[in-house]
């Protein structure tokens, strides 16, 4: 006789019990469906919307309504751009003094000797920041920007530290600061994503999809992907003969296919997402083509942002673009610099970084020039950065290793005070010694500045109320006060 073994636990509580446990679990998923999550344009038992992406009511009085955040995938320099140390020339081919402590290094690089900075440093502004002559557009908009030399990671190498600035874990698992904010906050365009993120080239930025990932959320909050190049969403138009009509009698079929089963797996959110998604591209079809489309943009504009340029056509592109989304109430947009680590400078750093600051230097400046004209700098946050700095010790001669003790990053527009400097490394920017600003501060930072209270922000998954900074990070008030 053959028995028959349950394979799954859904199963199993079905088959066992005359069935009482899958009816308590039925009703368990049902609560938390009806709580949690559904498909853009239900409505439950008293008409309420279930749109997970339905606009929300901040926690207190946001200064900022979206993110533009400009990531150097890599590790940027702060020795070299943002954070000027005399005493590291002074010092240069000798090995770092016991006095400054030890850190942990990806390559062992503690005992190489220091590696002199190249660079030319002026002041710049009103507030007289320090950035180097590889900045030069930058430099243009110091009284804009609050530099925050006090940054400080846990992630030593490019997954764990491009991990931890996505999700504020170096683990895998946890959603990134794009998908709080959608689940905080919501979309005010229902036409385009609330999350959208591009990257400069073809190459896989570290991690993958998991950086822009829902972890343990709904996964209606991940971040989109648009490709890179001059056609960012591929099939907007219909084939030619595919009628509105056609493709709505296709959609619905099609959906009503998907919510037949999502009613019996109410658990799989992936489900959800998919319907949703392909409600969403329906009705991309309106509203995305003018959004990426850059022909309406004036001579001016495009050679402003260097789109005419090789050098800087990419990312250019990207933050034109990024300028675009942001005008359509995009809530979280994330542009990739060196997508495949292009930033990391081992060695050869006057090369790699010389290529890579010149790259988008130019375009980074046109977006806050852009976006200030425009009268959108004022509720538009743009947080520039890497997962860490470099070392002042050397890597093969002419290189610098990881370095997430102490790093920068800036912020500009959005309610923050232009035009200083927050924080302070020791004299040789090893690390943060004034005012550090962990990850998770830097998270509760950027969701304040949104409106939303960190600790307040909650998802309840496994029995436990999870929060975007893991239970820690504070608001650096600083960024608003001066």
């Amino acid at each position: 006789m053959h028995t028959y073994y349950p394979t799954t636990r859904r199963e199993f509580l079905a088959k066992s019990g005359a069935g009482f446990g899958a009816v308590a679990l039925a009703g368990m998923m049902a609560k938390s469906q009806a709580a949690t999550s559904s498909v853009p344009g239900r409505a439950n038992a008293d008409g309420e919307s279930l749109n997970l992406l339905s606009p929300k009511t901040p926690h207190h009085q946001p200064t900022a309504k979206r993110v533009i955040f400009l990531f150097m995938e890599g590790g940027p320099s702060h020795l070299d751009l943002f954070d000027p140390k005399p005493l590291l020339n002074e010092l240069a081919g000798q090995t770092i003094p016991e006095s400054f402590g030890e850190v942990i290094t990806a390559m062992g690089e503690m005992k190489s000797p220091l590696l002199a900075c190249k660079r030319k440093w002026k002041q710049h502004g009103e507030g007289g920041l320090w950035i180097s002559d590889w900045l030069p557009n930058i430099a243009e908009c110091a009284d804009d920007l609050a530099v925050i030399r006090s940054c400080v990671a846990n992630g030593i190498n490019h997954s764990a530290g491009v991990c931890q600035m996505n999700t504020c874990s170096i683990l895998s698992g946890r959603p990134s600061l794009g998908g709080w904010v959608s689940y905080g906050l919501g979309s005010e365009n229902e036409n385009l994503p609330s999350f959208v993120v591009m990257q400069d080239n073809q190459a896989s930025v570290v991690n993958g999809p998991r950086n822009w990932g829902a972890g343990f959320m709904p996964a209606a909050y991940q971040g989109v992907r648009l490709s890179e190049g001059t056609q960012p969403i591929a099939y907007l138009n219909s084939p030619e003969g595919f009628t509105k009509d056609r493709q709505l009698s296709k959609l619905d079929f099609l959906n009503q296919i998907n919510r037949n089963y999502a009613e019996q797996h109410p658990e799989q959110s992936e489900l959800e997402a998919r319907i949703a998604s392909y409600e969403l591209a329906f009705r991309m079809q309106a509203d995305a083509p003018d959004a990426i489309d850059l022909s309406d943009e004036s001579e001016e504009t495009l050679e402003m942002y260097g789109i005419n340029d090789k050098a800087t056509a990419s990312y250019g592109r990207l933050c034109l673009l990024g300028r675009r989304l942001a005008e359509r109430d995009v809530r979280f947009i994330q542009l990739y610099s060196g997508a495949g680590s292009k930033w990391d400078s081992h060695s050869n750093m006057e090369t790699n970084h010389g290529n890579m600051c010149r790259s988008m230097d130019r375009p980074v400046a046109a977006l806050l020039k852009d976006l200030k004209q425009r009268g959108m700098l004022d509720d538009t946050l743009v947080v520039w950065g890497g997962e860490f700095g470099r070392t002042p010790m050397s890597e093969k001669g002419d290189g610098r290793d990881h370095n997430p003790s102490g790093f920068t990053m800036w912020m500009a527009g959005g309610g923050v005070q232009g035009g200083q400097v927050i924080g302070e490394t020791d004299d040789l920017g090893l690390h943060a010694t004034v005012d550090r600003q962990h990850v998770q501060d830097l998270h509760a930072s950027i969701l304040h500045l949104l409106g939303i209270d960190n600790m307040k922000l909650t998802y309840e998954h496994k029995g436990r109320p999870e929060r975007p900074t893991i239970n820690e990070g504070r608001f650096c008030e600083r960024l608003v006060t001066g």
